[in-house]
């Protein structure tokens, strides 16, 4: 079993959670850069949300082309 099968195993039941500190972590690391990085922060944390399944927006319905 990998490292990455056992956080999501251990992170079943608290996608919110996990949400929040990938949210929070992200605003710390874009803090003590101030903002240099916050391109590469954002990327990080989409794909965090990916693995994790914790992605706001995957909830959402599509929005129409305008």
């Amino acid at each position: 079993m990998s490292m990455m099968d056992k956080l999501k195993g251990m992170l079943k039941g608290h996608e919110a959670q996990a949400g929040q500190g990938i949210d929070k972590t992200g605003d710390f690391v874009d803090g003590r850069t101030q903002g240099k990085h916050s391109g590469q922060v954002d990327t990080a944390q989409d794909k965090l949300r990916e693995q994790f399944g914790t992605n706001p927006d995957q909830d959402k319905p599509p929005t129409p082309p305008s």
